[in-house]
């Protein structure tokens, strides 16, 4: 017979011994549990002994039912599924891929007391830093502070008239690019003897046989990391013009004097307004009836208002039918608004998302199973269809952030460099758009929370009200909090403003740990911080903040 697992729930709500009473009890009652232990109410745990087959969810199901809040920690077996050094080669886990979930899993390995290798076939460092995150944040940081101000912190990147040098400010930030490769990755390197770096393009040959630049290598462990690339959509004449994705036009030399951009996500609208500041006519083209098109509503109308301020051009429920380059321009024949339209650029960018990297590294032979657009298949575990290969990052095609990445290939070289079964989970997790103001949002939208079934209470606070937005002169944006009207839990946070990743994070933790709305609204916020707006959104279920005096509870 096998032996079980257990399983760590993280249990919020509870406030006495009696709801660990009832948390045992509700979990005692569902199908696979073989023990459970409460340890107390203030624990906000509980540790169940469940039959290999049970099903997590199952477990937080009953839990929520007797009216708490339930997600799952780790899942262990109580022995690895496979010895953990099995390697002739001295390697105990082989990472394909240096980006972000690949240092992880590796510096996880050493930290473990592991062998690693890390294999790469380009540059070090992945997408975020060198092609992704790192640059484009910089340069956006750079164009707002012209905008703002037409000068400051970015020193030379201005000539005397006040315009901005786009040649001087490419060179700052390739510098800086190189800069943070260095420090964040070739120099990790060297702070972990444990950790070998081979370059080279790695080919799996089945089992856990790999060939990189001629040699072979089988490692007892493999973490595939390989990262995503720009995807773009089959549009008729696309491919025979040419086109700029998000690495291209991060190394445009010469800025254009105007821009069409395809698709209106976190990357175009991000690189839309990133050149409408610099000085280039930009007009963003979207097919979803609106931009942002997975924010919540309030916030995409309201970055639409914001936006075409700045004399973006934005359309949406557009019908591209053909691309074309004559004479050295894009001409692109659409349906705008419902009329057939012509729309001319000395560039087109095309931000229409992302795909898997997993084409020419032999995972079929391996017993790796791929998804439709090529992500590689992974159970909770980031386990793949081969016991011995796991797989993390944006490879997987979840969740493609470079904080998930790097959460998921440590979580990976845990699970299979130990026996661990801990399960990934992004169930709390704020997501950024860098546009100014940034969109950051969390959980379940309006209409998400409609369409689960949730009775639903809403706010809506306009960053008007907010006393650090009135002193900042600057009131763009809105927070709108979406709870659960039963529970007075947070089911979703939504926000616009100039700082709104850092508005976000405290909703994220309400909804990790199963504060309920009347608690956050009780924790003391500091007056004239961004923050603050979140507090007086609680404050908006019940109360009109118009009549509030400052920092009024």
């Amino acid at each position: 017979m096998q032996a079980p697992d257990e399983l760590e729930l993280k249990i919020s709500g509870m406030t006495c011994d009696a709801c660990a009473a009832h948390v045992t009890k509700a979990l005692q009652g569902t199908s696979g549990v073989a023990h459970v232990n409460v340890p107390g109410w203030r624990s906000g745990k509980a540790l169940v002994k469940v039959e290999t087959s049970a099903d997590p969810s199952a477990l937080t199901a009953a839990v929520e039912a007797a009216g708490y809040g339930a997600s799952v920690a780790t899942r262990r077996a109580d022995a690895p599924l496979r010895p953990a050094r099995a390697s002739k080669d001295g390697i105990d886990l082989m990472v394909i891929g240096a980006g972000s979930a690949g240092f992880a899993a590796a510096i996880k390995a050493a930290e473990l007391g592991f062998s690693a290798a890390i294999v790469e076939a380009g540059t070090v460092g992945g997408t975020c830093v060198n092609v992704g995150c790192v640059p484009s944040k910089t340069l956006l940081r750079a164009v707002e502070a012209h905008h703002l101000a037409g000068h400051g912190r970015f020193r030379g990147v201005h000539t005397e008239s006040g315009a901005l040098d786009w040649a001087e400010l490419m060179r700052h930030k390739d510098e800086f690019v190189s800069e943070l490769r260095q420090a964040k990755y070739v120099d990790v390197l060297a702070a972990y003897p444990s950790i070998r770096y081979i370059q080279g393009h790695a080919v799996l040959r089945g089992g856990n046989a790999v060939e990189v630049a001629g040699a072979s290598y089988r490692p007892g462990k493999i973490v595939i990391a390989t990262g995503a690339s720009p995807w773009a959509a089959p549009i008729p004449g696309l491919q025979e013009a040419g086109f700029l994705d998000s690495t291209g036009a991060l190394a445009l030399d010469k800025r254009p004097e105007s821009l069409l951009v395809i698709g209106a996500n976190a990357v175009g609208l991000e690189l839309a307004q990133l050149f409408a500041r610099a000085g280039t006519q930009v007009t963003v083209l979207e097919a979803l009836p609106r931009i942002a098109p997975f924010e919540d509503e309030a916030i995409s109308e309201a970055l639409t208002g914001t936006l075409r301020e700045e004399r973006i051009g934005i359309h949406v429920g557009v019908r591209i039918e053909r691309v074309a380059k004559p004479n050295g321009r894009y001409e692109l024949n659409a349906t705008v608004d419902g009329r057939a339209s012509k729309l001319e650029a000395e560039q087109l960018l095309v931000a229409t998302g992302r795909r898997p990297n997993s084409a020419g590294f032999g995972l079929a032979d391996a017993g790796v199973t791929l998804g439709e657009r090529g992500a590689v298949q992974v159970n909770e575990f980031l386990q793949t269809g081969n016991p011995d290969i796991y797989a993390a990052g944006d490879v997987t095609g979840r969740d493609m952030f470079v904080y998930v990445a790097a959460y998921a290939g440590s979580l990976a070289a845990e699970n299979a460099l130990t026996g661990s079964r801990r399960i990934f989970d992004t169930g709390a997790m704020a997501r950024v758009t860098f546009t100014d103001p940034q969109v950051a949002s969390a959980g379940l939208t309006e209409q998400q929370a409609r369409e689960a079934g949730h009775d639903i209470k809403v706010s809506v606070l306009p960053m008007s009200y907010v006393p650090r937005a009135l002193a900042a002169r600057d009131t763009r944006g809105l927070v709108k909090l979406v709870a659960d009207r039963k529970t007075d839990r947070v089911l979703g946070a939504h926000v616009l403003a100039p700082e709104a990743a850092e508005i976000v994070q405290p909703a994220v933790l309400a909804m990790k740990f199963g504060i309920t709305v009347r608690e956050l609204g009780g924790t003391l916020f500091p007056y004239l911080t961004s923050v603050e707006a979140l507090k007086l959104a609680v404050q908006t279920f019940d109360k009109d903040v118009s009549k509030l005096s400052c920092c009024a509870g």
